[in-house]
């Protein structure tokens, strides 16, 4: 009885992934019965129950579940040789019930309507809109740069620990929820990775657990950077899958925090996008405009850079692919590069609105 029930387990990978892609032709359906919907109470059910924790139950998932994966596979390394049938049903009815779980508890959000038709803007830009919008963001990340240190040449220290950091970024949210109620954030389940050493050799600063719902945040990444990050990986728990998204949203709610550092962060975050793009358009204009930033400003940038030049390992390349290859799985069609969509959000966004 219990091989049938697992054969019948292994069997309904088939027609779940076909439902999955006829489902993503279907954007306002999955915008407003999921993301808006069913996705809503789901997350808030997680953080209520796994947010009081300090630490991330979902890295203790994940460490358990890689032990018990090594060890059932060394285990049955014989059934693979004496009934190869049955080993495969067991592999395919494991990873039929994570499948199922993964796009249940967050993954169908990978298929929501982009958020610039949301947010009723455009997608594309010129470079003459760019150009405006990143001296508008020159302009706040000085001003608010020179208001904390005083000395346009002082590289910014932020005043507080990663602990302060994870209880302050959710106060962002609060106020952009005026703006965007479906971005109201409680209960909160934000939290340091426990896992932080290998993601920083990895290349990543921060992640979400779609199981538990849980943002994790990388804790040994600059302060500078961590701020950022943990507004990302929150704007992933609301349910906004593509990174360049969450990446625009995790920028609106650092400059709308009321602190001042969160609004530097934020400023300098966005900008750092926009003088790429600019970079990559036209590098003798770019170095043109980068000549306006306080040098206080490149030397924050810098410490970042370094953070991750320091940490660069000959398998970064392959964690990177694998992670863009996964984005591409999932609708992202330029993977980890279409990161640079966040920069026709922020130009287009702001440009017809006030928030600077």
């Amino acid at each position: 009885m219990l091989k049938k029930k697992k054969t019948i387990i292994a069997l309904l990978l088939i027609p779940q992934y076909f439902f999955v892609k006829l489902l993503s032709n279907y954007p306002n359906f999955i915008e407003a019965y999921y993301s808006n919907g069913l996705y809503i109470y789901i997350s808030k059910l997680f953080r209520f129950t796994l947010g009081w924790m300090s630490f991330s139950f979902g890295d203790i998932v994940y460490a358990f579940g890689i032990i018990y994966a090594a060890r059932w596979f060394i285990k049955n390394r014989k059934q693979l040789r004496l009934d190869t049938k049955q080993w495969f049903v067991d592999v395919f009815a494991a990873v039929s019930i994570i499948y199922f779980a993964f796009h249940l508890f967050w993954g169908y959000n990978y298929y929501r309507l982009p958020l610039h038709k949301s947010l009723n803007i455009e997608a594309e830009y010129t470079t003459e809109q760019l150009i405006e919008v990143t001296n508008r963001l020159i302009a706040k990340a000085n001003t608010t740069h020179l208001e904390i240190s005083k000395n346009d040449t002082i590289k910014i220290t932020l005043p507080f620990d990663k602990s302060d950091v994870l209880k302050m970024a959710p106060n962002g949210y609060i106020n952009l929820k005026n703006e965007f109620p479906y971005l109201e954030y409680t209960p909160t389940s934000v939290k340091k990775s426990l896992f932080s050493l290998p993601l920083t050799y990895m290349g990543f600063s921060g992640y979400l657990n779609p199981w538990t719902n849980e943002a994790q945040v990388d804790a040994m990444i600059p302060t500078f950077k961590f701020v950022t990050t943990t507004t990302h990986e929150i704007a992933h728990q609301l349910g906004f899958a593509a990174e360049n998204e969450a990446n625009f949203i995790g920028f609106l709610a650092a400059i709308k925090n009321k602190n001042s550092y969160f609004k530097y962060c934020g400023y300098t975050f966005g900008l750092r996008y926009c003088l790429n793009e600019i970079y990559r358009r036209d590098e003798a204009l770019y170095e043109t405009i980068v000549k306006k930033l306080n040098k206080g400003v490149l030397k924050n940038y810098k410490e970042v850079r370094k953070f991750w030049e320091a940490h660069e390992n000959p398998m970064e390349p392959v964690f990177k692919l694998f992670y863009s290859s996964y984005l591409k799985a999932n609708k992202q069609s330029k993977g980890m590069k279409s990161y640079s969509y966040v920069v026709a959000l922020l130009v287009n966004y702001i440009e017809n609105t006030d928030i600077l």
